[in-house]
């Protein structure tokens, strides 16, 4: 009867130890000026290679991406990404290639960016692609989970647009948010998205139908901001605030949102509670923007369904968080996540272990997870096609592929962009004055006159020198 009775209070999980551990001072990254801009995003991306972070810059947006080795104090001329002409909002790693970024911008563009392996001599501001459709700021750019080059972008303008990165075109355009779009998150093999918006509705979207397939209103009651993340099984779990402003969380089935899963008042700060999902182990981070902590949660089919494992707690508030993906945590350490705090001046990383005597490697902790290869090609998708993540064995460690380059086709660029960034000029080019055509085509062959009398000119005077070196003047 008492082993009945402690068994059924004590749940069984591997993941009730799991503790944080932050990185010790010289494993930190110092001297960073973390943005100030007021954007419920986490301003901070990584992957096994890069940690990438929104920084404060005077004129125009920058953010600064370090090798994971580049710990300590960062030298102040140490060269940003510098391209977008107002603040950086956001800014996600492709799944496909860990030197590829695309980041949004208040300058109404998302762009994508190419990081060398090896650190710039200069500051990088010539970006692969410019993706301008938006005609308010882009406050979310987020990679599609298994398609080759598939972007999707969310800005003030209530859009939705999904884009070929590869061509630097938009495939799908969805104008069905009323009001601001606060999150968007893709399922598993990327057939779906869910949204949550300033309407307080949370909407899940089928993008090659072009429609919202379900939607719930208030699935928080309060009018904060809410965020949505579809886990592995398909539901979508949620944070928001109640009525009275207490931080609530929810787990909802898409496919009959009459009634949540499961329900959770938390505590009543009031700052915005990102989460961070773990597929491969069903556990859930939240990062309260201006917290000093994360709790951690896992999601099981047994009621009730959420539940909370521990806090990690610190002194420091967090600015923002980033995330890394499994394919980078140390499983010698038995390490299932890694996060990377944002401070006010610098960036700590913070170790989620799972206590362990053995130093084999723990295949229950470690199942496949999803590697760097899509799994399919953008048309594939666009036709219809889903396929789950194409999954890589942790037993060895993960090591990263050689630096790849995206393919872009310069060919549909060059057919609907003459350049990188349309100038005002190249817009209006088209509707000039024959007049002024006329006097531009005369300009053009005067100075091309010019340079060929003076490669003339040039070419007597190196004549001329050589006959004097040669002495045969």
């Amino acid at each position: 009867m008492n082993s009945a009775m402690s068994r059924s209070i004590v749940r069984q999980s591997k993941f009730r130890h799991v503790f944080g551990q932050a990185a010790k001072a010289e494993q930190s990254y110092d001297d960073i000026r973390v943005s100030k801009v007021t954007w419920d995003s986490s301003f901070c991306a990584v992957n096994p290679k890069f940690v990438a972070i929104i920084v404060e810059s005077s004129g125009g947006g920058s953010f600064l991406v370090l090798p994971l080795s580049k710990v300590g104090r960062v030298d102040k001329s140490y060269p940003m990404v510098v391209g977008h002409s107002g603040p950086v909002l956001d800014i996600d790693w492709c799944p496909h290639n860990d030197n590829i970024l695309a980041s949004g911008s208040e300058d109404c563009t998302a762009m994508v960016w190419q990081i060398p392996d090896h650190t710039p001599s200069r500051p990088i501001s010539d970006p692969i692609v410019v993706l301008e459709g938006h005609s308010k700021r882009v406050g979310i750019v987020t990679w599609h989970p298994t398609a080759r080059n598939i972007l999707l972008t969310a800005g003030s303008d209530n859009l939705v647009i999904i884009w070929n990165v590869g061509t630097g075109e938009p495939l799908i355009s969805m104008d069905d948010h009323p009001d601001l779009i606060y999150n968007v998150s893709w399922n598993r093999n990327g057939s779906l998205f869910c949204t949550t918006c300033k309407d307080r509705r949370l909407r899940v979207c089928d993008p090659r139908k072009r429609e919202v397939v379900a939607e719930r209103l208030s699935p928080h009651e309060g009018i904060r901001p809410m965020r949505a993340i579809f886990t592995r099984e398909g539901n979508i779990f949620t944070t928001g605030f109640t009525r009275m402003s207490q931080r609530e969380l929810g787990l909802w089935d898409p496919t009959n949102f009459e009634e949540p899963i499961a329900l959770l008042e938390l505590d009543t700060s009031n700052g915005v509670l990102l989460p961070f999902y773990d597929a491969d182990t069903n556990m859930v981070y939240l990062c309260g923007k201006g917290d000093s902590s994360i709790r951690y949660f896992e999601i099981t089919d047994e009621s009730p369904y959420v539940h909370y494992l521990s806090t990690f707690s610190s002194k420091e508030p967090q600015r923002g968080m980033g995330f890394m993906p499994k394919r980078g945590v140390d499983v010698s350490k038995c390490e299932i996540a890694r996060l990377y705090k944002l401070h006010e001046r610098k960036c700590e990383p913070i170790m989620m272990t799972v206590p362990r005597k053995s130093d084999l490697f723990q295949d229950d902790l470690y199942p496949d997870t999803a590697g760097p290869d899509p799994a399919v090609e953008p048309e594939e998708w666009l036709d219809g096609k889903d396929e789950d993540p194409i999954l890589v064995s942790l037993r060895d460690g993960y090591v990263p592929p050689k630096s790849r380059e995206l393919k872009v086709s310069k060919k549909n660029l060059l057919d609907s962009r003459p350049t990188p960034r349309r100038s005002m000029s190249t817009i209006e080019g088209a509707n000039l004055p024959p007049q002024l055509l006329e006097k531009l085509v005369e300009e053009i062959q005067s100075l091309r006159a010019t340079v060929l009398d003076q490669e003339k000119r040039i070419c007597d005077l190196e004549n001329k020198l050589s006959q004097y070196t040669n002495g045969t003047v």
